[in-house]
């Protein structure tokens, strides 16, 4: 049976298992043998992180062709209103590509997130806001570089779901088994071509979303 596991990846660690001098990686925080992310997360990103040893479910929840939802909360230095967020809901220009348009809107400040370990840091002169924004595709540090764009440089990075799946109940560090989904036929026709159904050592889908 395949297995699908909920990662709350905390800051710092970088998303591969493959050790990598002086930094922390996905072994520390979950010694569990053969499985692989389903997209990935930038280091100085947190949150939710897929994982899979399942080669169609990893493809299928990674492929942006299949329109997961990422939600992610965002602080930015500076108070966005809804004018300033405008762009990013009709898309934007970043130059080699533009964005889709994405759900965005101003939030509070969560009461129940965890403090970043280093913590952000903070300029008394510099107010900062809360972001949710919502993506359907996932480009490298798209989300940084979009509140760039329009003037509010992300100051923390948090990803709190994909599609269906959610952080809760999870601190960093911490992951926990769900219940994977039924794929489609053509998915099921995809590890069939894979042995075992697990993705090859090499050549694993690059990521879907990054933050």
């Amino acid at each position: 049976m395949s297995r699908l596991i909920l990662l709350n990846k905390p800051y710092g660690v970088l998303c591969q298992f493959t050790a990598e001098s002086g930094h922390a990686t996905l072994k520390d925080c979950m010694p569990v043998p053969g499985v692989y992310a389903a997209g990935r997360l930038d280091a100085d990103s947190e949150g939710l992180l897929l994982l899979t040893d399942d080669g169609a479910l990893q493809h299928h929840i990674a492929d942006p062709r299949h329109k997961l939802p990422k939600t992610y909360l965002v602080q930015v230095e500076g108070e966005a209103d809804d004018a300033a967020l405008a762009p990013l809901r009709a898309g934007l220009d970043l130059g080699d590509f533009r964005t889709q348009p994405c759900d965005a809107r101003r939030v509070a400040e969560p009461e129940w997130l965890w403090p970043r370990d280093p913590p952000v840091r903070f300029r008394k002169t510099v107010p900062t806001s809360w972001l949710e924004i919502v993506l359907r595709e996932g480009k490298n540090r798209q989300v940084r570089r979009m509140t760039a764009r329009i003037g509010f440089p992300t100051l923390r990075l948090v990803r709190i779901a994909i599609g269906p799946w959610g952080l809760e109940g999870l601190l960093p560090g911490q992951w926990r088994d769900a219940p994977p989904p039924e794929l489609p036929a053509s998915a099921a026709r995809q590890a069939a071509r894979v042995p075992g159904g697990k993705p090859p050592a090499r050549g694993l889908p690059r990521a879907s979303a990054q933050g």
